[in-house]
């Protein structure tokens, strides 16, 4: 079960130091209605929070993603991490002895934790906040029927896609070898492959899915895409039908990472980052290492699939077109 039952207590599992989950990422955006009807067709549950509009999944009170207005063009406003409470102070002594300035919240965002920019100059939070990031594999489904019965059922009786949880946040960085040793050395993050210097994903020491953040080389920083985990690549296949039949056709898959296993089809958002229709990703739980390796550029992007289009790989936030 992927299913978050209540609210879980934040408090330390090991000795270990680090974050436990993705919190939530925040994009800002020129209309929030776009975003509205964008992500409702996705299969979130859309929820208005003051000047901002949450991304929920359904059965779920926790807002994995929020959308805000104010810029021309599409960017990341901030990441939020969430950490044990037992764990924040020493947390926050770690980055300010790696010789990073923590700053205040931005305007509209209270915290109970603290704020601060990585090198690159994108906003982070830490704050103390229920472990959101799966403790086992999530299951999945693999349907079948019997002999004399037809397995599909018709287009129009298809049931809509409902994501279960965010998974992962993909983001640009100019270097990855420098991220890689910031996130190490700050949210302590552990890196669980990497092809080159194109791409790397690092995971959380508390269990987590293969990676909860991954990070891609480009020019700047900026915001690639959001991964969401659903039961099945039935799930994967309607969801990507659905969104074309509502105009959104510009993607990428079907398809089957080689780093982090997982299946999936990519949507082009509106802003030109993606959402990721995602199913079966690895999992490396809090007991264990992970053997992460540098792996070969043509494993960078996926085992099976179509060709990867140009524009999966262009940062709209630096005009890389």
């Amino acid at each position: 079960m992927t299913a978050i039952a209540g609210y879980v207590a934040p408090e330390a599992k090991s000795g270990d130091l680090g974050i436990h989950s993705l919190d939530q990422f925040v994009l800002s955006v020129p209309d929030v209605n776009v975003a509205d009807d964008f992500y409702t067709n996705f299969g979130l549950n859309m929820v208005r929070n003051g000047n901002a509009l949450q991304l929920k999944t359904f059965g779920h009170d926790h807002a994995w993603g929020s959308v805000v207005e104010g810029t021309d063009k599409k960017a990341l406003h901030h990441l939020s991490f969430g950490c044990y409470a037992e764990d924040i102070s020493r947390l926050k002594a770690r980055i300010e002895g790696e010789g990073v300035k923590l700053i205040d919240p931005p305007p509209g965002f209270e915290s109970n934790g603290f704020w601060f920019r990585n090198p690159e100059g994108v906003l982070m939070e830490i704050k103390v906040a229920p472990k959101v990031s799966p403790d086992h594999k999530a299951d999945s489904q693999w349907p079948t029927v019997g002999p004399g019965v037809a397995a599909a059922t018709t287009r129009d009786k298809a049931p809509p896609v409902r994501p279960r949880r965010l998974s992962h946040v993909l983001i640009f960085t100019a270097d990855i070898d420098a991220s890689i040793k910031f996130y190490e050395r700050t949210l302590g993050l552990r890196l669980s492959d990497r092809a080159s210097d194109i791409v790397a994903f690092m995971h959380g020491i508390h269990g987590s899915d293969h990676h909860l953040l991954a990070l891609v080389k480009s020019s700047g920083p900026g915001f690639h895409h959001c991964s969401w985990d659903t039961a099945s690549i039935q799930d994967i296949g309607l969801g990507a039908m659905r969104m074309h039949d509502k105009g959104w056709q510009k993607g990428w898959g079907l398809g089957r990472h080689v780093l982090g296993s997982n299946y999936f089809h990519y949507i082009m958002d509106p802003w030109g980052s993606f959402s990721e229709y995602s199913c079966d990703i690895d999992y490396i739980p809090k007991e264990e290492r992970w053997p992460s390796a540098d792996h070969k550029p043509e494993d960078s992007f996926y085992l099976w699939g179509p060709d990867c289009p140009r524009e999966f790989t262009l940062n709209c936030e630096v005009d890389e077109s």
